[in-house]
């Protein structure tokens, strides 16, 4: 499905001009569907509805920004990070972070007919646990925003023998690159399942991001968002408040050398929006129905929402 090493597709402005599996000419279905939504990608005009929908896109951290610097500067954080970023992860989360995503593969029951859509997936973790769980057999497309982790990713895949098996799409998430759903009429029809795991708090419009991710899931296609949470228990949250602030950006900087962009990743949890308000904005983005389930004391939510 993708092809040679090194050439993976660039799509961040919301269309594409090739798709494979017959999908083709998608730039311009794209950009109208996008349009008829509200979607204008990073470049596009800001409204006071945006303000009110989605207040965090003001805020890199604790920063407050224009919406279009904000995107700009979490690419750079992944930029800085990209080569590193799963040694980083097992440091920080001590390894927990692989029973969160085993748990997300489990709730999700993938199968191999299904196809899937991985959001800011660019190191293929998720991506590739989906494979394995369908004996690689399911068709799976990566879409990240940042060029850098979908080539950690691809070399990754190559590594594990998977060959062009998957698809690698640089696309940003609010406004992605393939048509949508309910208007195709070349074969595609539509995800059947949509993940996004540690990704939805660095998008700078999260509605948009959820609305789009409506749009291309088909009918009764399922939503799932693997993301940092809230620790309702009080001592236990000033343990988990004083770990974030005090050794993980230490951690970036011995692993990465790189403070600064783990200091804004602790900031970014934190702003995130609580478990009830992101369940009641899935449901005005156009899902029938949204549920959560937390893990590890609320430290991490996987969120579930049907279209």
């Amino acid at each position: 499905m993708t092809a040679p090493k090194g050439n993976i597709r660039r799509a961040a402005s919301g269309g594409s001009n090739e798709r494979t599996y017959s999908m083709t000419n998608t730039t311009g279905a794209a950009r109208k569907n996008n349009k008829k939504s509200g979607l204008q990608g990073v470049d596009g005009n800001e409204t006071q509805q945006d303000d009110a929908a989605n207040p965090e896109r003001n805020w890199f951290g604790y920063t407050r920004v224009d919406p279009r610097e904000k995107t700009a500067r979490v690419l750079g954080v992944f930029d800085n990070v990209a080569g590193r970023y799963d040694i980083m992860n097992d440091a920080m989360s001590m390894g927990i972070h692989r029973l969160w995503k085993n748990r997300l593969i489990r709730d999700i029951r993938p199968q191999p007919h299904e196809r899937f859509l991985d959001v800011a997936g660019g190191t293929g973790d998720i991506a590739f646990r989906l494979f394995e769980a369908t004996n690689r057999n399911a068709a799976i497309t990566v879409c990240d925003i940042n060029a850098n982790m979908l080539e950690v990713g691809r070399d990754r895949a190559l590594d594990r023998g998977y060959g062009n098996a998957l698809e690698w799409v640089t696309g940003n998430a609010e406004a992605l690159p393939f048509p949508s759903a309910t208007t195709t009429t070349d074969g595609f029809g539509g995800f059947d399942v949509y993940t996004i795991a540690f990704g939805l708090r660095n998008v700078t419009h999260i509605d948009k991001a959820l609305t789009d991710a409506a749009r291309v899931l088909k009918s009764g296609g399922r939503f799932y968002c693997l993301e940092f949470s809230h620790v309702d228990n009080p001592i236990l949250r000033r343990a988990y408040d004083a770990y974030s602030n005090a050794i993980i950006p230490r951690m970036g900087q011995a692993i990465t050398n790189d403070s600064d962009s783990y200091q804004y990743l602790v900031e970014s949890i934190r702003q995130f929006p609580r478990r009830e308000a992101l369940k009641a904005r899935l449901i005005e983005a156009g899902f029938s129905r949204a549920s959560y389930t937390t893990l590890t004391h609320g430290v991490v939510c996987i969120h579930c929402a049907i279209k």
